[in-house]
Formats: C-alpha cells, sequence, structure tokens
C-alpha cells in the first residue's frame, strides 16, 4: 500500500517535532512568563473552584473533598505539570516571541490582564452556559429527532448551515 509509508514519515515526523529540544535559554523565558503570569497560583485556584463546583453540584461527594483535592493536586498541580507546561510555551512561541509576551506581562497593563483574566474566562462561560441553558429546548429537540431518526435507520437530519 503507498500510504503506509507516507503514514510512518508523517509519525516519525510528528514524534521528532514533539521531542524537539529547546534551549535553556528558550525554556528559561517560558519559565519566566509562567512565573511572571503566576500559573502555579491560576493552576491552584482553578483546581480548587473545580472541586468546589464539584461538591457544589454533587454534595454526596463532600466526603471525598479531601481525596479529589489530593489526587488532582498530584496529577494536575504544578509540579505534575509544569515541565510539560514549560515544553507546550517552548514550542508554541519562539525564544523572542516569549521575551515579547514577557515584556508585555511586566507592563502595568500585563499585570492587570493577569489579575482580570481569571475573572473574565469565568465570566465567559457564565454567558456559553446561559446561552446554552436559553436555547436547551432546541438541543433536546435536535437530540430527540437524531434518536427518532437513528432508530427508524434514516440517515441523521442536519441544521441548515451545519456540515
Amino acid at each position: 500500500m503507498p500510504t503506509r509509508p507516507l503514514l510512518l514519515a508523517l509519525l516519525v515526523a510528528a514524534s521528532s517535532a514533539s521531542a524537539q529540544d529547546f534551549s535553556d535559554s528558550h525554556l528559561q523565558a517560558a519559565e519566566e512568563l509562567m512565573v511572571v503570569t503566576q500559573m502555579e497560583t491560576m493552576m491552584a485556584e482553578s483546581m480548587e473552584a473545580m472541586i468546589q463546583l464539584q461538591v457544589q453540584q454533587s454534595p454526596e461527594i463532600k466526603p471525598f473533598e479531601d481525596i479529589m483535592r489530593s489526587f488532582l493536586g498530584e496529577h494536575l498541580g504544578w509540579d505534575a505539570l509544569r515541565d510539560d507546561f514549560l515544553r507546550l510555551y517552548a514550542e508554541s512561541f519562539t525564544e523572542p516571541e516569549l521575551r515579547d509576551i514577557l515584556a508585555f506581562y511586566r507592563t502595568e497593563t500585563g499585570q492587570k490582564a493577569i489579575r482580570l483574566m481569571p475573572g473574565l474566562m469565568e465570566s465567559g462561560m457564565a454567558l456559553g452556559q446561559r446561552a446554552v441553558l436559553e436555547n436547551q429546548d432546541e438541543l433536546e429537540a435536535l437530540v430527540a429527532d437524531r434518536v427518532k431518526r437513528l432508530s427508524l435507520g434514516k440517515a441523521p437530519a442536519t441544521r441548515p448551515g451545519s456540515r
């Protein structure tokens, strides 16, 4: 099959790109960005908010809150993901780009963006959640129609404008 060598070449290229080595200064720039943007603190706060939301939505898991916190801290905490984040940023941005981003975040406006970003993200998610809830009847009708069509062996209907 002619596609096998092509597939193998793509896999090798993808694995070598993800295994790319970065200079110490490139990784240092990524680490500086993590410090300036307070990534460790933001991750801890996000994890805590996620746990509190889960407990609020399912109060029966309250007795397991400490287990969740310990597990998530071990597997999703800064210490567990630090090196992965550094590589992610080094893969996504050149060292000069990281230095440009750092320069911005070190300004007053950049510091304000860091302070406001979590709240803006939360507000944005709330806007999305509200939009879904306001249109939940439409979604339920579309799902019910799909279930009905699938049970009758018909091709699924698509919404106008969808692919």
